[in-house]
This record gives C-alpha cells, sequence and structure tokens, in this order.
C-alpha cells in the first residue's frame, strides 16, 4: 500500500547566521513504522497563520527570489537586521513545517491498535506535516468517521480547538459572553457557529463590510466594524447587550485591545448600583492569540483597575485542562467536523507549488478567505 521510495519530500525553512531565509524540499528517508507507530501518506495540511510563523518567520517577503524548478526550487528572503534578535533560538538549524494535517495509514506496526489503523483516513497534529509521510504513534493519530476526505480532516485540530478553548476558557474563568478580533477568519467563523449552537453571546470585530458580510451571513447577531467612526459607541452597545467581559484578540499590536477594555469599562459602569474611583469592580480580560500587526500594543488607561491582558495558546491550555476534557473537546469536532468545523480553502497547492512567489505572496498575506491547502502528494 506504501509507496516503494525509500525517501520523500519535506518542506524546509532555514534562517542562516547572514540574515536569509532559505526554503527548500528536502529528501528524506521515509521512516519505518516501531511496534505501536503508523506510517501516514499526507495528502492534506493547511497553511494556518502559526505555520506562517515558522515557515517565514521575520523575513521580509517583499525581498523575496527564486532559484531551480520542481523539487530543487530554493525560495531566499532577507530578513531584517532589527528581528535577527528574534530569530536567535533558530539560526542555521533547517526546520520542517506544518501543526496539523491528515491523510491515509500506509504502514503500520504489530500491535492490535497500529494494525486496525491500516488504510484508514486520520487526522494528526505535531508538526513536520508539510511531508509526504509522516510517522506516529497509533494514539497520537485521529481516526476520521467513514467518508470523510483528508481534506475536510486536515484543520481538525488548530482552529477548531482553539475556537472551543475559547468558550470553555470563558466558561472557566466566570464570564458569560466573548469578544472576537479579527472575527471573520475560517476560525472565527468556526467560533460563531459554537457560540450560536450553544447559545453564547460573540461580539465580532471585523476591519470592513466585507467580512461583515460574511458573519451576518452566518447569523451572526454582534458585528462591530473597527474601521467606522462610530466603532466604539457600537462596541459598547454590543457589550451592553451581551455582557461580554472577556477578548481574545488575534491583532495584537496598536490600539485595538486597549480599545476593547476602555468599551467593556464603559458599558460596565453603564450598569453599575455604585460609583467608584477605581472604576467598575468588573474584571476585564483581553487575552493577545495572535500577532496580525506586530507593533506594540498601546493601552490608554481609562479602564479602571479591574482588568487583564496576557497571552493565550492552545497547547499550554489543552495541557491546563487535562487529557479527559482535551479528548471531549476533539470528539466534538470528529462529531461536526462537516458542519461547525468545516474549512474553506481557496487553493491546494503541491509542495512545490507552496514555493512559487506568487502562491506564498497570496497565502502570506493572512488575507480573509485565502486559505490554502498543501497536498504533499500532489504532482508539483
Amino acid at each position: 500500500m506504501a509507496s516503494d521510495n525509500k525517501t520523500g519530500l519535506e518542506l524546509r525553512s532555514l534562517i542562516k547566521k547572514s540574515g536569509e531565509l532559505e526554503l527548500s524540499l528536502a529528501s528524506v528517508p521515509i521512516p519505518k513504522p516501531g511496534v505501536d507507530e503508523v506510517l501516514v501518506r499526507i495528502e492534506a495540511s493547511p497553511i494556518n497563520p502559526s505555520d506562517l510563523g515558522l515557515l517565514v518567520g521575520a523575513a521580509d517577503m517583499s525581498t523575496a527570489k527564486t532559484s531551480g524548478t520542481g523539487d530543487a526550487a530554493v525560495v531566499t528572503a532577507k530578513v531584517p537586521d532589527g528581528a535577527m534578535k528574534a530569530m536567535a533560538g533558530r539560526l542555521d538549524e533547517s526546520m520542517p513545517v506544518g501543526n496539523e494535517g491528515a491523510g491515509v495509514v500506509v504502514k503500520a506496526g504489530s500491535s492490535e491498535a497500529a494494525q486496525a489503523l491500516l488504510g484508514k483516513t486520520v487526522a494528526m497534529i505535531g508538526g513536520a506535516m508539510y511531508a509526504q509521510y509522516r510517522c506516529l504513534r497509533a494514539k497520537d493519530v485521529l481516526p476520521l468517521p467513514p467518508g470523510t476526505t483528508p481534506a475536510e480532516g486536515a484543520s481538525c485540530f488548530v482552529n477548531p480547538l482553539t475556537s472551543l478553548g475559547m468558550v470553555e476558557t470563558m466558561r472557566r474563568e466566570g464570564h458569560k459572553a466573548l469578544v472576537h478580533t479579527a472575527a471573520a477568519s475560517n476560525l472565527g467563523q468556526m467560533l460563531n457557529k459554537i457560540c450560536l449552537k450553544d447559545g453564547v453571546g460573540l461580539v465580532n470585530i471585523v476591519r470592513n463590510a466585507e467580512q461583515e458580510d460574511i458573519l451576518r451571513k452566518l447569523g451572526a447577531k454582534h458585528v462591530v466594524d473597527s474601521s467606522k467612526p462610530t466603532f466604539m459607541d457600537d462596541l459598547t452597545n454590543a457589550l451592553i447587550e451581551t455582557g461580554a467581559t472577556l477578548a481574545f484578540d488575534a491583532i495584537g499590536g496598536g490600539r485595538l485591545a486597549g480599545q476593547i477594555l476602555s468599551c467593556m469599562e464603559t458599558a460596565a459602569n453603564k450598569t453599575a448600583k455604585v460609583y467608584s474611583r477605581y472604576g467598575s469592580s468588573v474584571h476585564k480580560q483581553v487575552y493577545i492569540y495572535g500577532g496580525l500587526d506586530m507593533r506594540p500594543t498601546e493601552l490608554v488607561r481609562n479602564f479602571g483597575m479591574a482588568w487583564g491582558i496576557g497571552g493565550w495558546l492552545l497547547f499550554p491550555f489543552l495541557q491546563k485542562i487535562g487529557p479527559a476534557d482535551g479528548a471531549r473537546l476533539r470528539q466534538r469536532v470528529v462529531d461536526e467536523l462537516k458542519t461547525t468545523f468545516a474549512s474553506h480553502y481557496t487553493k491546494v497547492v503541491s509542495l512545490q507549488e507552496a514555493l512559487q512567489l506568487q502562491n506564498i505572496a497570496a497565502y502570506g498575506k493572512r488575507a480573509t478567505g485565502e486559505k490554502y491547502l498543501i497536498n504533499p502528494n500532489k504532482g508539483g
């Protein structure tokens, strides 16, 4: 069932001490699965924003050049001097890329659990997914329901579990509704479906009318456009209606996180019974989980003293809630894979096409509705 080839291709990202990014395809030995392992032929792996962070690092992709073609293509780009310090931990180390993916089990170890997966379509997470083959422990792959394609299962982990994790965090920390920025993203659309299904109030912050339209069509009730002059009033009104005191911010830089806290404070004071010169006693929390804007985060401290800003990442969250609750969230993803957690892709590219400059320019923009899928076994 597996290819008789002894090697497979894998996409690699290297940042050199000289300040240059190099993307290339490496020919690597196809691993032989151990007793409790399976070998998966990968047929779908999404390009998520978190993947771009590793793929291109801090390189200025407007300087990208290409040499060679096909399997021998190499893309180079300059990393600005000011950004090299942030790349210190990965210099001169060729790194495999791709957080998650899906494919077919083509070889299996001798254990019962591994053998039971032979020929099955499975989803995976664990890095090095922009590769033709990946070997993992049988217990670490997620068998997909019959009739599910690798493309349908490719984005099983990062966006679905992040959106479920946001709602779970809200419940665990005692909030009753949510705010989400860059809300028309693939992840934002999933979060809307979850909140609509679970009866959770959600305030969506978008940047233009087109994005607002995407969410309205999904049934979103509260959508506010940060480009409008009425943005602060619109946001405050939506916060009063929902009672949202928790926000997840994909932008990170600039004024937005502070503006959300300001509007939360205004909303809390509208319903406060007693005046306090220290501001409202309602705790307001913003978690930054992305970096669409890499500028410093600006705060104008006009939101009292009961507030917090922190970082939020999926994997530390899953570790914190433990394996039983993590399994519960994963099961919901499988159960609703073709509805709540369906992903839509603009284009499917091969490993070789993923290194073409026009494709890098398109998926590198991280634009709403521009999600790319790599099929490492598609002819390049």
